[in-house]
C-alpha cells in the first residue's frame, strides 16, 4: 500500500485542526477576555499544546509499534479498559464533530444560496447527507488518495486566511489595541487587574482553544501508514507551529481593527464581516468561500480519523471484530460505514430539534480531553520507567509532567458540568466493551484498577443523570 509523505501528514494535521472555528475565533475569544487575557491564553495554550505535541513525537519515536496513536498509548499505559475508553471517546468526538461540519457548511453556503437558511433545514440536511456519502465513497477509494485531496484543500483554504491577515495588518491600529488592554479588569484592581479575574478570563479563552486545537494528534492516527516513522513527529510539530501562528495573528490583529464590543456584535462567521469592514463586500464573500473550503477539508480529515481509529482498535481486539474489515483499497469499510450511519441519524434529528445536537456536541468537545490527558500521563509514566537507561530522560519526564498538568487544566477549563456530562458518553461504552471482551474470551476486567476505573465512570454517570433530572445540571 502507498505510504503517506511528510507533506501529506502535515496537511492532515493542519486540515484537522483548522476548521470553521477559526473564522469566528476573534468574536469567541474577545467575548470573555480582554486583549491581555487573550494573549496570556494563547501563551498557555501554545506551551501546553507544544508539550502535548512533543509527547506525540516522543512516543512515536520510542514506541513505533503503537501505530494507532492516541488509543494505543492509553491501552499500553493503563490497560485494555482505559485504552478502549480512549478510543471510544475519540471516536465519539470525531463523528459528532462532523455533524457540526455538515450544518456549518450549509449555513455558509446559504450566504450565496439562501434556501439553506441556518444550515439545519430540510434542504441543508439533504445537502449534508449527499456530502456525507460523497466523502464516504472518496475514502473508500483509499486513504492515500483522500489525503492527497485534503492536502490540496488545506492549501486552498489558507489563501483567504492570508488575505485577511494582510488586510488586518494594514488596518491595525496599535492605539485601539492598547486603549482598553485589560478591559473591564481595569476597575477591579486599582490601576490593573485582580489575579482571580485574570485567571477567570484566561480560563474563558481555554473553552475556545480546547475546540480549535483538537486534531493535533492527526498525523499520529495515521502513523502506521507514514513513509517514515520520523515524519510523524515532524508533521505534528510543523503543523502545530503553523496553526498557533495563524490563531495568534487572527485574534491579535482583529483586536486592533475593532473594539471588543464591536467584535462581539458581528454575525457568524465574524471574520467575513470584519474583512468586509476593511475592504468591502468582496471580503465577506471571500471568507465565506474560505469557510466552505475549510469545513470540507476538516470534514474529510475527521471522517478519515473517525474511520481509522475503530479499525485499528478492532485489529488489536479492543473494538468488535467487524470494524477491522478492509476493502480492496485498504479502506476500513465497516468502520467507516457505521460511523457515517451515526452521523446520518444525528443529521436528521436537526429537523426536529437542535437541543439534542447541541447536547451531544458539547459532550463530544469534552470527550476528547480524556484521551489527550491519558497521552500526557503515559508519556510521564514511560519516561519515569526509563529514567535510568534513556538519554534525555529528565527532558522527557518534564514533557510528560507539563502535558499531564495541561491535560488536567483543559478538563478544569471545560468545567465540572461538561466533565460530568461527558460520562454520559463514556458509560454506554462499557456495554460495547463487555461485548468485545466476550468476543475475545476474556474476563470483563483484568485487574482491580480496571474495576475502579469502571466504578468511577458509572458513579459519575449516575451523578450526571441525577443532576440532569433534578435540574442541578443544565445544558
Amino acid at each position: 500500500m502507498k505510504k503517506l509523505s511528510l507533506i501529506q501528514l502535515v496537511g492532515l494535521v493542519i486540515g484537522s485542526i483548522v476548521g470553521g472555528g477559526i473564522f469566528n475565533l476573534m468574536k469567541d475569544m474577545s467575548s470573555g477576555a480582554s486583549p491581555a487575557a487573550v494573549i496570556i491564553g494563547w501563551i498557555v495554550t501554545g506551551l501546553g499544546m507544544t508539550m502535548l505535541a512533543f509527547c506525540f513525537q516522543n512516543l512515536t519515536a520510542k514506541r513505533p509499534d503503537l501505530d494507532a496513536g492516541v488509543y494505543s498509548y492509553a491501552k499500553e499505559g493503563f490497560g485494555n479498559y482505559m485504552g478502549f475508553n480512549s478510543a471510544w471517546g475519540y471516536w465519539l468526538s470525531a463523528w459528532l464533530g462532523n455533524v457540526a461540519y455538515g450544518t456549518l457548511l450549509f449555513s455558509s453556503i446559504a450566504y450565496f444560496v439562501p434556501i439553506f437558511e441556518n444550515g439545519s433545514n430540510l434542504p441543508s440536511i439533504i445537502g449534508a447527507s449527499v456530502m456525507l456519502w460523497a466523502v464516504h465513497l472518496l475514502i473508500l477509494q483509499g486513504v492515500e488518495s483522500a489525503s492527497f485531496i485534503n492536502t490540496i484543500i488545506t492549501i486552498a483554504k489558507l489563501i483567504p486566511l492570508c488575505i485577511f491577515l494582510v488586510s488586518a495588518l494594514v488596518a491595525f491600529k496599535i492605539g485601539l489595541f492598547t486603549a482598553d488592554f485589560w478591559g473591564q479588569l481595569a476597575s477591579t484592581w486599582g490601576k490593573g487587574a485582580s489575579i482571580p479575574s485574570v485567571i477567570e478570563q484566561v480560563k474563558s479563552t481555554m473553552l475556545v482553544t480546547v475546540w480549535v486545537f483538537i486534531g493535533i494528534e492527526g498525523a499520529v492516527v495515521f502513523s502506521g501508514r507514514a513513509k517514515k516513522k520520523s515524519d510523524v513527529g515532524k508533521a505534528t510539530i510543523i503543523g502545530l507551529i503553523a496553526v498557533i501562528s495563524i490563531y495568534v495573528l487572527v485574534t491579535v490583529l482583529s483586536l486592533g481593527v475593532m473594539t471588543r464590543s464591536e467584535l462581539q456584535e458581528l454575525k457568524q462567521p465574524a471574520m467575513a464581516y470584519l474583512l468586509e469592514s476593511i475592504v468591502g463586500k468582496w471580503g465577506a464573500q471571500l471568507v465565506n468561500v474560505g469557510v466552505i473550503i475549510s469545513v470540507i477539508g476538516a470534514w474529510l480529515a475527521w471522517t478519515m480519523f473517525a474511520g481509522e481509529l475503530p479499525y485499528e482498535a478492532a485489529k488489536q481486539g479492543s473494538f468488535p471484530k467487524l470494524f477491522s474489515k478492509e476493502n480492496k483499497n485498504g479502506a476500513p469499510v465497516n468502520s467507516l460505514f457505521f460511523t457515517n450511519i451515526l452521523i446520518q441519524i444525528f443529521l436528521f434529528t436537526l429537523l426536529f430539534t437542535e437541543q439534542a445536537y447541541n447536547f451531544a456536541y458539547s459532550l463530544a468537545t469534552s470527550a476528547i480531553l480524556i484521551p489527550y490527558a491519558l497521552t500526557g500521563f503515559y508519556q510521564l509514566k514511560l519516561s519515569l520507567q526509563e529514567k535510568s537507561t534513556s538519554e534525555g530522560a529528565m527532558k522527557n519526564i518534564l514533557i510528560g509532567l507539563f502535558a499531564s498538568i495541561f491535560g488536567v487544566w483543559l478538563v478544569y477549563a471545560a468545567g465540572v458540568t461538561n466533565f460530568l456530562l461527558t460520562m454520559l458518553l463514556y458509560a454506554p461504552g462499557l456495554i460495547v466493551y463487555s461485548m468485545v471482551q466476550k468476543e475475545n474470551d476474556k474476563p470483563l476486567f483484568e485487574n482491580i484498577q480496571e474495576k475502579i476505573y469502571a466504578s468511577i465512570i458509572v458513579i459519575l454517570f449516575i451523578v450526571a443523570l441525577v443532576g440532569l433530572i433534578s435540574g442541578m445540571i443544565t445544558i
